[in-house]
């Protein structure tokens, strides 16, 4: 998962009239290739889930657009187009960040709006890519502060969700640092939590982490607790799909639970987030972040292998009511810092204008 040449989402090498992508609602059990053929195609990959992760949203919804551009190259039909994939997923701030990037390249004058798009697409994947670098940089340092800390013992990184390279374009947000710090021979091993309803850790993660030789162990969302309180955990990482501009971070349900075990016990929690998951007209993430609300059968039901075959499993009964918030909002007040690709700053409006100063009359 850490080679340089890696991709989430691509175009397909002998027809670039299709988008191709994992299709991760089957992993860790399949690897199987989807193509995107339509915008609707992307629509239903980012609703539904076959791709996830702010970033990687972001991109996909750029792509989609590309198809659009394909099917119908006026400003009127990638508009329309535009309109549909902006409810796909609510919370993750990339998703209409990529869009308006690309609507604005619609409202400029210029031939072949398609090839614009493709380019546009292109380049936001490379950027990506090129945050994600960045993040791993300067969250590796902390990795590396711990190591001096206790010499010749395992670092124990705690994580939440999904925020790896199936998450992005390539090496993730929260597991870039983790990635850089096994490239430098530093001993670091992941607690991975499973992440219900829909076991992003234990499906995504997991598999991430096996393929690039990382040691890791699955454990239940609720063990994180137990395993700060006794000094298992030396630091947590998650990602983020929006963060205020105040610091408050939104992600997978039950990373706020992380955050207030971690402050509980003085553990250090850290965000790693690329700069196009900041929402800068956003301050108070509790009260102004949509929290989506998804199919209660992600919770009704398990996805899992039975005799080798793919299966769905009921684990409630028909009549039982079912609530499926699908993101928390953690305060800035419980987060130690927010590593981005320009640095590590503090979980703050000063914070992050610190490294973002272009942002203070945004």
């Amino acid at each position: 998962m850490t080679a340089e040449n890696f991709r989430t989402i691509w175009l397909k090498p002998d027809d670039p009239d299709v988008v191709q992508i994992i299709d991760q609602r089957l992993l860790p059990h399949a690897y199987t290739v989807h193509d995107l053929r339509t915008w609707q195609d992307a629509d239903t990959a980012i609703a539904d889930m076959y791709v996830r992760g702010a970033p990687l949203i972001g991109a996909t919804a750029a792509w989609g657009l590309y198809l659009a551009a394909l099917a119908d190259p006026t400003p009127a039909g990638v508009r329309a187009a535009a309109e549909a994939l902006l409810l796909s997923r609510p919370t993750a701030v990339n998703l209409r960040w990529a869009v308006e990037r690309i609507l604005r390249l619609v409202a400029a004058s210029g031939d072949d709006l398609a090839q614009r798009i493709r380019t546009d697409a292109q380049a936001i994947c490379d950027e990506d890519v090129e945050i994600s670098r960045g993040i791993g940089e300067h969250g590796v340092v902390l990795l590396e502060e711990i190591a001096r800390r206790k010499p010749g013992e395992t670092i124990n990184v705690l994580t939440h969700c999904n925020a790896g390279s199936l998450a992005t374009i390539n090496y993730g947000t929260a597991t870039a640092p983790i990635y850089f710090a096994q490239q430098r021979g530093i001993d670091v091993h992941v607690w991975v939590d499973e992440t219900r309803p829909r076991n992003q850790g234990s499906q995504l993660t997991a598999w991430e982490l096996s393929e690039s030789g990382v040691p890791h162990t699955l454990v239940v969302d609720n063990a994180g607790g137990h395993l700060m309180q006794h000094g298992m955990v030396d630091i947590v990482f998650t990602g983020t799909d929006r963060t205020t501009r105040c610091g408050d971070v939104a992600n997978k349900i039950g990373t706020y639970l992380k955050a207030l075990a971690a402050h509980d016990n003085g553990i250090p929690f850290y965000v790693a987030l690329p700069s196009t998951t900041i929402d800068w007209h956003s301050r108070d993430g509790v009260a102004e972040i949509p929290i989506e609300e998804r199919d209660p059968e992600e919770v009704s039901h398990i996805y899992g292998i039975s005799n080798g075959k793919p299966t769905r499993v009921r684990t409630t009964a028909n009549d039982t009511p079912v609530s499926n918030y699908a993101f928390d909002v953690t305060p800035a007040r419980l987060v130690t810092g927010l590593i981005t690709e320009r640095g590590i700053c503090k979980a703050s409006e000063e914070g992050l204008l610190s490294v973002f100063p272009e942002m203070r009359d945004e």
